[in-house]
């Protein structure tokens, strides 16, 4: 039994679009906003229902019917650093379509967090992360890395799919006022983000190009004191993001 359910997992996580949830929070909000979650393997099934009953009693039944238990070794050969709750999951992440529809929807409600070319997987989930709490409509980034990683998702602490998260080149960018933070820009206090605005931010080392610069209807900056290089990108997002918020009073 346990090699047939072992042979099962790897046969669908091979199949397009499946995103690995690693440990209970991935996998509670995963279940809470709607994700498709396909399978849930877990070392100790009673110890698992119990944590859901005392942290998120909204997706303990699903969990309920989801959840199979397999011997902690057996898990180990698929996920090697197992989180301490002791439990994996396979969710299928949302289409592409249906990602590039929610992010163009007008008007929109929220803003878009745009990432220009980011670096740092870590970095991406915790924007994903804020994106979510914030209410942003969703998180749109360039260049080659996958903001549906693992290590992304890991750090978004699943909240994937509760905003739209997508992957996109400038030209295809959602319509929008386009607001990009530049240590040459205005001062963030003295201007105001709309519901549809783009929050555009560049990487820490080199800020955003001049090609999106260019592009910008507003530049924006953080004060910061003399001698500091830069804020961390996911500090930046949250300033931002409670800037937008605190005009909605």
């Amino acid at each position: 039994m346990d090699d047939e359910v072992v042979r099962g997992w790897r046969a669908a996580e091979r199949e397009p679009g499946t995103v690995l949830l690693d440990g209970f929070h991935p996998l509670k909000h995963a279940l809470r906003f709607g994700g498709d979650v396909r399978r849930v393997l877990t070392a100790d099934r009673a110890a698992l229902l119990a944590l859901a009953a005392e942290l998120a009693e909204d997706v303990a039944p699903a969990l309920d019917a989801l959840a199979v238990e397999v011997p902690e070794p057996a898990l180990r050969t698929l996920a090697p650093r197992l989180h301490p709750t002791g439990v994996i999951a396979l969710a299928v992440r949302p289409s592409a379509e249906a990602n590039r529809a929610a992010l163009g929807r007008l008007p929109r409600r929220a803003p878009v967090v745009l990432l220009e070319n980011p670096r740092n997987l870590g970095n991406v989930g915790a924007v994903i992360r804020l994106a979510a709490g914030f209410g942003a409509t969703g998180v749109v980034t360039t260049g080659d890395l996958d903001p549906w990683h693992p290590t992304v998702v890991r750090g978004s602490a699943g909240l994937h799919f509760a905003t739209a998260v997508e992957r996109l080149t400038l030209p295809e960018l959602p319509a929008g006022p386009l607001y990009v933070l530049d240590p040459e820009g205005a001062d963030i206090r003295t201007l105001p983000f709309p519901d549809d605005a783009l929050l555009a931010f560049g990487t820490e080392r080199h800020g955003v190009s001049a090609e999106l610069r260019a592009r910008a209807d507003h530049l924006v900056a953080v004060p910061m004191q003399p001698g500091v290089s830069s804020f961390n990108l996911a500090t930046s997002v949250a300033m931002g993001l409670f800037h937008w918020m605190s005009e909605k009073r």
